[in-house]
């Protein structure tokens, strides 16, 4: 089965996986539209009320985090943002059943990503960076992890954590988010900036070496069953699997892709010439890579489905509160604990 699909469906996962990360970019366009609609209301400055979508909290990675502590400290769930919570576990969870899958598949930054790097290609303008270099700055977002998970499961004791979720600070987090995108300061302007147009020429920088969001699934990646399998007697070591990973993992030098970079996008099995030489295995038994994404997809939505019949995925802020907030945000600063 999987030799006889390899001239068809293997050589379009490239295409397959464009097709679904622009799908859930438009999606975040247009939630991130629908929630500046909600702040217009709630800012007094539209009488058209739309409802606030909860998907928006998906941009608070580190209150979900948070989160996350207060969930296995208590086992209670953060309902001020709830959404948020959710996305981060069934990201967690499709990280375990498909390597990365959320970063390669769902994630909008590595959609934007993957088309700045695709655009870089056809000027000719990629250019690749030196092993030992790209294992240097990978460490960057290992550091930004281990420093968010020393404050928030180390420092933060629980009723800091239950203290901070009620804050104002907190209720209206979503707001200064949108404040930052659409009137970011000039340092992180500039950076935004640098990263994006970095990005046409060299593959993935803030995903390679940046994002601690993609650290802590990478790690959780490194207890999933599910690897790439290269058949050294089958190889003709034409290198087309490492040209074509977005994480600059070296393929072709492995006997089995385990690392913590690897996205599961299946760009290095599609690839390859040498049917069946690249093979994706779960435990003992191959599968096809595409049974592989589809199932992160599935889980993905499962967890969106769950939260959404039990109660976990929309806040319990009453719409009147964030119109009551929203016009004084920027009175309320940090709270130290």
């Amino acid at each position: 089965m999987f030799i006889m699909m390899k001239g068809s469906e293997l050589r379009n996962i490239p295409r397959i996986r464009t097709i679904v990360q622009c799908g859930f970019l438009f999606f975040t366009l247009f939630i991130g539209w629908r929630f500046y609609l909600f702040f217009l209301w709630a800012m007094g400055k539209s009488a058209v009320h739309v409802p606030r979508p909860p998907a928006v909290e998906g941009f608070l990675p580190i209150g979900a985090l948070v989160g996350l502590k207060r969930l296995f400290v208590t086992g209670s769930y953060d309902m001020v943002h709830p959404a948020g919570l959710t996305i981060l576990l069934a990201a967690i969870a499709v990280a375990f059943v498909a390597r990365k899958g959320f970063c390669g598949w769902i994630c909008p930054v590595g959609a934007l990503s993957n088309l700045a790097e695709r655009t870089g290609r056809r000027l000719k303008i990629i250019r690749k960076t030196p092993r030992m270099l790209d294992i240097a700055l990978s460490s960057i977002k290992y550091l930004l992890l281990f420093f968010f998970v020393a404050i928030i499961f180390f420092r933060m004791p629980p009723e800091a954590i239950v203290s901070f979720h009620g804050s104002t600070y907190n209720v209206v987090a979503d707001a200064k988010m949108l404040l930052f995108f659409l009137a970011p300061s000039l340092l992180a302007g500039g950076v935004t900036l640098f990263l994006l147009l970095l990005s046409f020429v060299v593959v993935n920088p803030w995903c390679r070496w940046l994002c601690p969001y993609g650290a802590l699934l990478g790690m959780v990646a490194l207890v999933s069953p599910v690897r790439i399998v290269r058949d050294d007697q089958a190889c003709i070591k034409c290198q087309k699997c490492d040209r074509s990973c977005p994480a600059a993992i070296p393929v072709s030098t492995r006997q089995a892709v385990r690392d913590n970079g690897c996205v599961g996008c299946m760009a290095c099995v599609s690839a390859c010439p040498v049917p069946g030489c690249l093979k994706v295995k779960a435990a003992h038994s191959s599968i096809h890579p595409l049974a592989i994404v589809a199932a992160g997809l599935l889980l993905f939505f499962i967890f969106w489905i769950w939260a959404r019949l039990s109660g976990h995925w929309v806040t319990e802020i009453p719409d009147h509160l964030f119109q009551e907030l929203y016009p004084r945000l920027r009175s309320f600063g940090h709270p130290s604990y």
